[in-house]
């Protein structure tokens, strides 16, 4: 019996960057009897990527976004278009400018049906991405309270997963659903793996590095002290940023009371840096 896979990316004008994912995706390995259909989101681009994706990939299916979607919105409308289509054994949220090596899919699929043979449990396998093909310096993937899990050959749990390359059974999802629509852009795969927890299922990271994606340093402008303060405090309430209203709903989840105190300190952050920086150091 067949295994269908939907696959969901979302994009905006990094078509090269899209293309290039998707060249890897289809070049990396399927296990026997595991087929991918895609789903990607081409949310308002303006330099070609939805002509180019229809050229050279004519199955993708491509859906067209208001140009306001972000990260998790945009996976929120691939995935809601997925299980319209077809009822799927897995989802592989997939990034953009995240670059499968060949045995990667090998290697999820191993890694899930490991930890399902020893648990009997289903589980999320999040793939560990390094940040270029001459490094195996970590960039995206699991990641606990004290840092990123660095790949070491054997399963890892993990507390957090980033978004890059991630494979969900159907059982998660028929358990906990979509990505949450609380958030724009960021902290929706954070919340997917934290949401997946409570309901009793485990998170692991891959046991190799499975893929390249560089880190996108944008994000952290907003707590960086080149940075001008009055950029930051802008970015401190913008989706490419913190998104501070966002952040503090993800942390009144998870954290209860206590996110009062991570809303001070972002504040802080946001406008002292390098005071917070050197205080975190102690």
């Amino acid at each position: 019996m067949d295994n269908y896979i939907a696959v969901l990316l979302t994009c905006h004008n990094r078509r090269k960057k899209t293309i290039a994912s998707l060249n890897a995706l289809f070049s990396s390995t399927l296990p026997v009897n595991y087929k991918l259909k895609v789903f990607l989101v081409d949310d308002g681009s303006t330099d070609g990527t939805s002509i180019e994706v229809k050229k050279r990939f004519p199955k993708v299916n491509i859906i067209q976004g208001t140009g306001n979607l972000y990260w998790n919105q945009g996976m929120r409308l691939a995935w809601s278009t997925a299980i319209q289509n077809n009822n799927y054994n897995f989802f592989l949220w997939l990034n953009d400018d995240t670059m499968l090596a060949r045995f990667a899919l090998r290697e999820l699929f191993e890694c899930y049906n490991e930890v399902l043979s020893k648990t009997d449990t289903h589980a999320i396998i999040t793939g560990a991405c390094k940040s270029s093909y001459e490094s195996n310096e970590f960039s995206y993937g699991g990641k606990t309270d004290n840092g990123p899990v660095i790949p070491n050959g054997i399963l890892q749990q993990c507390k957090y997963i980033n978004g890059n390359v991630v494979l969900i059974p159907k059982v998660i999802y028929k358990k906990i659903g979509i990505l949450s629509s609380d958030y724009t852009h960021t902290m929706g795969d954070f919340d997917y793996g934290l949401r997946a927890a409570k309901e009793g299922y485990s998170c692991f990271t891959t046991k190799h590095y499975i893929a390249i994606c560089s880190s996108n340093q944008e994000n952290s402008k907003w707590c960086n002290p080149n940075t001008p303060l009055k950029e930051r405090i802008k970015l401190l309430y913008s989706p490419k940023g913190l998104n501070i209203k966002e952040y503090n709903i993800f942390r009144q989840k998870f954290w209860g009371w206590r996110w009062i105190i991570f809303a001070a300190k972002a504040y802080i952050r946001t406008i002292f840096p390098k005071i917070y920086s050197k205080i975190q150091k102690r």
